[in-house]
Parts: structure tokens; C-alpha cells; sequence
């Protein structure tokens, strides 16, 4: 990282070489706390949905302290509280990562099959792992990229789909491409930098079959561990900082009853 740095510095001075300095030291900095809460508090996430859980493989993608502190995605919490009180029969994971979302809906849904699903080989390794670690491995079925005829499972089983794919969404959730799209609830990351226009493309599609929430950025302070209070204000940012350049709103679209 330090190599990286220098040569970040060699460049003119601009806002974007600022910005691009900024957040380096400050990931460099987000994981020397990561290894502190390890060393304070274990591997076991402390607060959130998946409170409880062994997370003892580290984030593939993005920040792995919320994570660990139970504070990732805060405003998707009711969200992922609702789904296990839904109970459904499968769970898609489309951009699963390390199994985050994956292995914490497997261990509080102990019904339910797991999709997991990632472009990314050392992702699905990683989710593996995680799904051993916590036991749900029989449950826990890994594999590549999703195709549009892989959800033809929603006509027949009682289905939450979760798509984070970093900008393919407005391609892969095309109901006319994937008819069982229309019997799945969803649950998509929005992310407008690969089209501005995605999250009302996606709201106009379901908008007949499904009712449509969009839920956008919230910081858990809540989840800071009682031993941060003597912690830097920066520290304590960092802690709670997931890595993101820009907002990514999500759309939580259920299907609407048969009367509606």
C-alpha cells in the first residue's frame, strides 16, 4: 500500500488525486481497526440481523468492519427482519460476495436453501468458508453467474431474490427475460454510476407485480462497541465506514397480493 501511495502523490494535485489519497490511508486505516476489534472482541458479529454470526473471513468487497460490528447496511435491517419472518423456501444471492447476506439468512432461516451466487472465484471460496464456520454449509449452494432462465425456481418455490451486482441489475432483473422474477420478492442495490436512470427502470418494470420501497443510507452508530468511546472521532467514522464512493439506494420490491 505504501507503494501505492507514493505513486498516487507523484500525480498533479487535483480534488480527485485528494479524494483518491483520502481514501487509501483512510482503508489502510480501516483495517488496522479491523484487526483491533479482532483482538478485542473475537470474530463473532456483536449487533444487527446477524447478530451471533462467526465472521471470521473478512469482507471481499468493501468494509469488513460494520460488518463485524453488525452495523453493515443498517437501513436494511427491518428489511432482512422481515424476509426471516417470510420464511421462504429459497434465498438467490446474486453478487453474494463472502456470504454476508448468504450464511446470515442461512443461520436465521434453519428452512431454507441459499443460492449464492458471484462472478468472483475467490468470493465464492471465501463464502465456503463462511457457510462452514457457521454450519450451514449443507444449505449454502455456491456457484457463478446467474442467467435469466435460472429463475424459473421462483414459479415453484416461495422466493427472495438479493442482487448487488454492481451495476449489471437493469440487465439480470428483466421480468420479460425472466418471467419468475414476477412471483420473487426483491431485494436490489440500485447503482446509479452505471445508470442514472436505474432505480426508475427497475420501479417501472415491477411496478404492477410488486409493491415498491427504497431504502437509502443510514449510519448505525448504535453498533460502535462501549471500548470505541475513548476512540478518535475519525476512528470511530472509519469503524462504521463501508467503503462507498457514492450512493447506492436499494428498492425492496414485494409482490403485491392476488386482490391488489
Amino acid at each position: 500500500m505504501h507503494a501505492d501511495l507514493i505513486e498516487m502523490l507523484r500525480a498533479e494535485p487535483s480534488p480527485e488525486q485528494l479524494n483518491n489519497v483520502l481514501r487509501h490511508l483512510a482503508k489502510w486505516r480501516a483495517k488496522l481497526i479491523h484487526n483491533t476489534v479482532v483482538q478485542k472482541t473475537g470474530h463473532i458479529v456483536k449487533n444487527g440481523p446477524f447478530a451471533g454470526m462467526h465472521y471470521g473471513v473478512g469482507a471481499t468487497e468493501g468494509g469488513s468492519v460494520p460488518r463485524l460490528l453488525g452495523g453493515y447496511e443498517a437501513g436494511l435491517a427491518p428489511i432482512i427482519d422481515q424476509i426471516v419472518e417470510s420464511a421462504p423456501d429459497l434465498i438467490i444471492d446474486a453478487g453474494c460476495a463472502e456470504g454476508y447476506n448468504a450464511v446470515g439468512l442461512a443461520r436465521r432461516i434453519p428452512t431454507a436453501t441459499v443460492w449464492a451466487r458471484d462472478a468472483n472465484r475467490k468470493a465464492i471460496t471465501t463464502c465456503n468458508e463462511l457457510a462452514k464456520l457457521n454450519g450451514v454449509a449443507d444449505r449454502v449452494q455456491t456457484g457463478g453467474i446467474l442467467v435469466h432462465g435460472d429463475f424459473d425456481i421462483c414459479l415453484r418455490h416461495r422466493t427472495v431474490v438479493i442482487c448487488d451486482i454492481e451495476g449489471a441489475e437493469i440487465d439480470l432483473l428483466d421480468p420479460n427475460r425472466a418471467k419468475g422474477l414476477l412471483a420473487a420478492d426483491i431485494l436490489v442495490e440500485c447503482h446509479p454510476h452505471a445508470d442514472p436512470h436505474v432505480v426508475e427502470i427497475l420501479q417501472t418494470r415491477f411496478a404492477k407485480t410488486h409493491n415498491i420501497q427504497e431504502i437509502g443510507r443510514k449510519i448505525d452508530t448504535g453498533s460502535l462497541p462501549k471500548w470505541m468511546d475513548s476512540s478518535s472521532d475519525l476512528d470511530r467514522l472509519l469503524a462504521l465506514w463501508e467503503w462507498r464512493s457514492m450512493a447506492t439506494p436499494w428498492l425492496w420490491m414485494t409482490t403485491k397480493p392476488a386482490n391488489q
